[in-house]
């Protein structure tokens, strides 16, 4: 009985240490005893650096530990900004959405505004990214019409804004983007011998964006589909006001144009 007692302590004395060993492997806060201001300094360096996720989880911390302060909504900002760079759009936009809805007076709005519209425009494509061979009417239009929405409420609430300018080309963009949308459907219809629902998307096209480069392209395909249901009266129609507006257009010379030739290269 005693042996057995004797063999009994051992374990329980094991059991204790691996417990304690247990409790020992919890990951431990390096930056405990980090001030508001040092939190911040390592953030933004992680994110300068490229390291967003480093730089998200300080900024978090950074929220939590400065609640209240001016430091945390420049922490909640610097945050939607490294989850936009770190291709995280949804995050960022979550991030935005909570940060205009909790402080709605704050001299910082026409940033939020401004990097939300940069979140759903996606700047790595067209006119102002790399890729040559891809541009935002090949994509989603409702991220670009919510993109447009913010930089035109920036453009009327802070007209003044540093940020104002590149919004207003960044709109211009998309609205070409969004005729350009129009007028690739309705090519489409009209390469599938579907001339009536190509005729409607070509004259949405000109209704609603009637100053947009599109334009040109949204006429020769109703002139085009017109002559193929053999309605001369309005083919002609829209072969004068091609003419009238695009006196060089190379559409009736030389057709559509090859998609080898983005639309906003030739803008």
């Amino acid at each position: 009985m005693l042996r057995y007692r004797l063999s009994v302590v051992p374990l329980c004395a094991l059991g204790t240490v691996l417990a304690l060993q247990g409790c020992s492997s919890t990951p431990v806060d390096n930056t405990a005893d980090w001030s508001p201001n040092k939190l911040y300094s390592e953030a933004t360096d992680e994110r300068n650096a490229g390291a967003y996720e480093k730089a998200i989880r300080l900024y978090e911390k950074l929220e939590g530990r400065a609640a209240g302060t001016p430091l945390a909504q420049q922490a909640q900002l610097d945050k939607a900004y490294a989850q936009h760079k770190a291709g995280e759009p949804a995050q960022a936009l979550a991030t935005l959405n909570r940060f205009m809805r909790l402080h709605p007076a704050s001299p910082a709005m026409d940033y939020a505004l401004y990097l939300k519209g940069l979140v759903n425009f996606n700047d790595n494509l067209g006119l102002f990214g790399s890729i040559a061979r891809q541009d935002l009417s090949e994509r989603d239009q409702k991220a670009a019409r919510e993109s447009f929405e913010s930089f035109r409420e920036l453009v009327t609430r802070f007209p003044d804004s540093r940020y104002t300018p590149d919004a207003r080309s960044r709109m211009a963009y998309i609205v070409n983007s969004l005729a350009q949308y129009e007028v690739h459907v309705a090519r489409y219809y009209f390469s599938r011998s579907a001339h009536v629902a190509a005729i409607n998307r070509a004259q949405q096209a000109l209704r609603d964006f009637p100053e947009a480069p599109a334009r040109e392209e949204a006429l020769f395909i109703l002139v085009q589909s017109y002559d193929a249901l053999g309605m001369t009266g309005l083919r002609d129609d829209a072969r004068r006001v091609l003419l009238a507006n695009h006196p060089q257009s190379e559409f009736l010379s030389k057709g559509f144009r090859s998609a080898s030739d983005p639309w906003w290269k030739l803008w």
